[in-house]
């Protein structure tokens, strides 16, 4: 038993450790004129397994206010009431005292638990928040410390009201002070809807894909919902010096730009050499002997690193890419037409995501002091030396603690977007990752708009509209990510493409690429209210089986708090815990055929991030 005890003990470490980098961080209290509820813990509806105390035994908590506070034994809480008069975003703030190291908290409304909050260990009271969520209008319960929750808590008081949330009021002035008058104008339109209404997207097929049919996923479009996206995806992956042919990607994005009044929106997969070690500089690679990965899922010889010497030959690689990739850029440029640029994209990947994650792509392959590096370099390179100056800048982020270390400054960015992957790592299923949406939005400090780039399933406009996540344009990839029924609805498609919050194509200002256009498009107006934040949704990993769902250890197609208390018994060596073989399967969260420590910490990283 004794052995056992040390194994959970481990485990608990390890879930500490795991945690602590993610951790719920002290909070300001709620503004005064936003708060509907504040009360003492103790004058609240004390739950089983709480107690009304100003002392825990015999040691005393100075600090705390009224006549005492909650003490939170192995379980137990408080809970409150409250009738709402409207349907917002809501956030509730507790003081709390995690006395006894760190402790995962439930915050419950009606029942349903929705946020875990881990508390770290403390040697005073703080404001803690739970984070924010939608409620609808009408009577509700909201309990502190429900079910699931580790205890061992001291809770003095709590407040609930409206939830801040930026004011998305971005200026319409572009990084690259020398941007042409079109690039002005879109993004003066740009910024005049942002916050008030989504842009309709689609990505294009590249390549010969759908044998050449690059209208495959905008006749499907049109023919389920008679609309067209206002935004259209390219990629510019063909222009590279290895074995690149013209798919006339340029074309289309004039056309659709000059001809159609559409936006333009696009990345670069730009492939290198996976022998790049014994290639020769100007020599054809056919395509199945270049990659876009990382060099340790490839196996290549690139060296990312070294683009940043000016004399390697990488460098002089990507000075020739760069030059084929302005030459069409320029072609765009004369023509009157900008483009939103998301180059070096998906950079981080799974790079500190757990422990040994890394980027998927070979441009984020060294971290993010050489990718920024080599951003700047890409900008510089484009406007200074080639006089590119049509290009709205994006660039991916994450929503993990150190993405921000991959920024590389507002200077060299206009849009920060989001790359939105069921069980990447969450499940959104058609919630609008509207926490993900506000962590992006403080990147900059609410001075830069935030789009989805890319996305499997889209959020359903209601929730964005509730929730307050107002992503400049949703963009889904294409083929089976945008037709199947399984990812997008037609129904759904249907309600989000004829919503009034929702703009296409034909709703485009007939003066978007004028020098001096006006605010925003009278096609649709909108009221938004400035009351919302973020709602915790379960994260889960398909594997195949409808019963495999990494995390999902209980097999209750949930992934929670439970889920990692039986993963805790698992790893400690508890017999007395019962777990079916898919729920082994699902509990090896790092797939090496093993449950320990490592596993836990994963789910724990993943559970943290529905906070």
């Amino acid at each position: 038993m004794k052995a056992v005890q040390k194994r959970m003990a481990a485990v608990s470490a390890a879930a500490a450790i795991a945690l602590g980098t993610i951790a719920a961080m002290p909070a300001s209290a709620i503004e005064k004129d936003l708060v509907l509820f504040s009360s003492e813990a103790e004058k609240c509806t004390i739950t089983d397994g709480g107690t009304a105390t100003d002392k825990v035994y015999n040691d005393e908590y100075p600090g705390f206010t009224g006549d005492g506070f909650v003490w939170a034994g192995n379980a137990g809480g408080f809970s409150f009431d409250v009738d709402l008069k409207e349907g917002a975003m809501y956030e509730v703030t507790v003081r709390s005292y995690s006395y006894l190291g760190d402790r995962l908290q439930n915050l419950a409304i009606d029942g349903e638990v929705v946020a875990t909050v881990n508390f770290q260990q403390s040697s005073k009271w703080e404001d803690i928040s739970f984070g924010s969520f939608y409620i609808p209008e009408g009577k509700h319960t909201i309990e502190v410390g429900a079910s699931g929750s580790w205890g061992f808590m001291l809770y003095d008081s709590v407040q609930f009201g409206y939830a801040k949330m930026p004011k998305m009021e971005i200026k319409p002035t572009p990084c690259d002070k020398k941007a042409t008058a079109e690039t002005k104008a879109l993004m003066q339109y740009l910024t005049s809807v942002y916050g008030k209404q989504v842009l309709a997207g689609q990505q294009e097929i590249y390549g010969s894909g759908h044998d050449g049919n690059y209208e495959y996923e905008f006749d499907y479009l049109s023919d389920t919902t008679g609309k067209l996206p206002a935004v259209r995806g390219f990629d510019m992956m063909n222009y590279n010096p290895l074995y690149g042919w013209d798919d006339n990607s340029t074309e289309r994005i004039i056309d659709w730009t000059t001809n159609k009044n559409g936006i333009a929106t696009a990345c670069w997969h730009l492939n290198v050499p996976i022998d790049f070690e014994n290639y020769t500089l100007g020599d054809e690679v056919d395509w199945k002997d270049c990659t876009y990965k990382n060099y340790q899922a490839s196996n290549g010889t690139f060296n990312t690193e070294k683009i940043l010497d000016k004399t390697s030959k990488e460098r002089q690689y990507f000075d020739a890419a760069v030059k084929l990739l302005a030459e069409q850029f320029l072609r765009v440029q004369e023509a009157g037409a900008p483009i939103i640029f998301r180059p070096l994209h998906e950079a981080q990947g799974n790079y500190g995501r757990y422990g040994d994650g890394t980027a998927w792509f070979w441009w984020g392959d060294r971290g993010p002091e050489v990718y920024k590096e080599l951003w700047k370099l890409l900008y510089t390179e484009l406007t200074e030396t080639y006089g590119v100056h049509n290009l709205i800048w994006e660039q991916n982020l994450y929503e993990m603690d150190n993405s921000i270390e991959w920024y590389p400054g507002a200077e060299y960015v206009d849009i920060i977007a989001y790359d939105k992957y069921e069980g990447s790592p969450t499940r959104w299923e058609t919630d609008p990752a509207t926490s993900v949406f506000l962590k992006l939005v403080g990147y900059s400090d609410d001075t830069k708009m935030v789009a989805l780039a890319e996305c499997d399933k889209i959020p359903e406009i209601t929730k964005i509209r509730n929730e307050g996540a107002w992503w400049l344009y949703v963009c889904p990839w294409y083929d089976d990510y945008i037709t199947s029924e399984s990812n997008n609805t037609k129904a759904l498609l249907k309600e989000f493409y004829n919503s009034d919050l929702v703009l296409t194509l034909d709703e485009m200002p007939k003066d978007l690429y004028s020098a001096d256009p006006v605010d925003g498009t009278d096609s649709k107006t909108t009221t938004t209210t400035t009351v919302t934040t973020t709602t915790a949704t379960e994260t889960t990993s398909s594997e195949g089986s409808s019963n495999l769902m990494r995390g999902d250890v209980n097999l209750d197609k949930i992934v929670d708090v439970k889920d990692a208390v039986m993963l805790a018994r698992m790893v400690g060596g508890d017999i007395t815990v019962s777990v079916k073989a898919d729920g082994e399967k699902n509990a090896d969260m790092n797939n090496d055929g093993k449950h320990t420590p490592e596993d836990l910490t994963i789910l724990m990283r993943t559970l943290a991030h529905l906070i």
